[in-house]
């Protein structure tokens, strides 16, 4: 029986049963299958493809095959009224549109997360239930619950805003009515209370300002006054460089030909201390050391000798009166002070003024100091040089003025003159490992 050829009907899935010629005159094509790639290469599953496509697509919109739904899913009676419709339908109300809309056009459901539903230690949960249950346990969970609903907690329910009774609330207060009245160590150890600020965090470091104005004579277009004191200041600073420099080259400086030493002064410096000149001491002694022969360590006989008991009780009541004259003596100075209170308390004052004067010193040294850049570490401050103008250069336009000096450098300078950050100096470059000079030999070609 052949298979009908039209436009509803299915085709074959061997690709040469579709051909109009007879089979007789059908040329059998050879063709190896027990490899995929032919089986991929060499079948039609076109129709497949598409059957199993519509079967995926009824899935989702009416949630399976249509033929194996029955006529009530898939049909209802509309006869315009509601109520007749309601009963035809057997009490199916129509869903609202929006309901179909927000519903999902897929019916296949969501794969299942088996993660999700997996309880950590579920198997030892298990079976501490099943001991509770056999020797009936209460556990400690249920236990806390069930002392919670015996007594419940009633909270304060706050007053009504409409309640003119109600206390008064200080919005911009800084006091917390919730926190008075508790320790202050609790508060700050549960970090309900903010430790103290220091009031020494709240001063500045220095009291110059972030900006400093410069003299009139930086102006572009200053006075001849206000511009030759600035350059007065200006020669007073690199005087003071030059003499620096000049003090250090004469401490380092080559003595002169003149003040070089000899071979006499180095001598004379060798042997001083160790040769004694005629005029001396020495040389007075000379005849009584020639009469007299030399005496060597004299050693004291008696101090070698042991003391007797006598000379022991003596050196005792010695020791005891010295000390009782010793207290006699401190007893009446005390009572001659009694007599010189006056005086006493005249040198108490002074004693006084004397400190406040040193105190109101340092306080003045500590004001003068408060604006000087402090000593923060290896390095001392140095005042940058001062941007200025020479006379010729004065132009007196903005326009035609040349900018001195850097925005960046000095607010660094600025940084360290206010304390905020140390003296620092650009670090130099140090190569650990000498530099190696290979010559390659295409150079040496070249050169040569």
């Amino acid at each position: 029986m052949a298979a009908a050829q039209g436009p509803g009907s299915f085709l074959s899935l061997r690709p040469g049963s579709g051909s109009p010629l007879p089979r007789h005159q059908q040329r059998r094509q050879r063709v190896n299958k027990n490899k995929k790639k032919n089986w991929n290469k060499h079948s039609d599953i076109t129709a497949v493809e598409e059957f199993l496509e519509d079967v995926r697509l009824q899935e989702r919109t009416v949630g399976g095959l249509v033929s194996e739904k029955s006529d009530d899913n898939l049909f209802f009676v509309d006869t315009g009224d509601d109520v007749r419709d309601l009963i035809h339908n057997k009490g199916k109300l129509k869903p609202l549109r929006i309901d179909l809309i927000l519903q999902s056009d897929s019916k296949v459901p969501a794969p299942k997360d088996i993660l999700s539903h997996q309880i950590p230690n579920n198997r030892k949960l298990r079976r501490k239930a099943e001991r509770e249950k056999r020797f009936g346990i209460v556990s400690r969970k249920e236990r806390l619950l069930y002392a919670r609903t015996q007594k419940p907690v009633v909270k304060a329910k706050p007053d009504a805003n409409t309640n003119p009774a109600r206390d008064f609330y200080d919005l911009w207060s800084n006091t917390d009515k919730e926190l008075e009245g508790k320790d202050a160590w609790f508060l700050e150890q549960t970090k309900k209370k903010l430790l103290k600020r220091p009031q020494k965090l709240n001063q500045k470091p220095s009291q110059v300002s972030a900006i400093e104005v410069i003299a009139p004579g930086g102006s572009y277009n200053p006075t001849f006054e206000s511009h030759q004191a600035l350059l007065f200041e200006a020669h007073e600073v690199e005087v003071k460089k030059l003499r620096a420099e000049e003090r250090i080259a004469r401490q380092v400086a080559f003595p002169s030909s003149e003040e070089l030493p000899t071979e006499e002064t180095v001598l004379q410096e060798l042997c001083q201390g160790l040769l004694v000149d005629s005029d001396g001491e020495e040389q007075d002694k000379g005849p009584k050391a020639a009469e007299e022969p030399e005496a060597g360590p004299v050693w004291n006989a008696a101090c070698c000798e042991k003391k007797t008991e006598k000379e022991r009780k003596r050196e005792k009541l010695m020791r005891k009166q010295l000390q009782q004259l010793k207290q006699e003596k401190d007893a009446q100075q005390k009572q001659q002070d009694l007599f010189r209170l006056r005086s006493i308390k005249g040198e108490v004052k002074e004693l006084e003024l004397k400190l406040a004067k040193r105190k109101a010193k340092r306080v003045e040294k500590r004001k003068a100091e408060a604006n000087k850049p402090r000593r923060l570490g290896r390095l001392k401050y140095e005042d940058p040089d001062l941007d200025i103008k020479l006379s010729d250069e004065l132009t007196g336009t903005l326009r035609t003025l040349k900018p001195e000096g850097s925005i960046l450098a000095d607010r660094f300078k600025s940084f360290q003159k206010r304390n905020l950050i140390e003296p620092r100096i650009r670090a130099k470059f140090k190569r650990k490992h000498k530099l190696k000079y290979v010559e390659k030999r295409a150079f040496r070609e070249v050169t040569l």
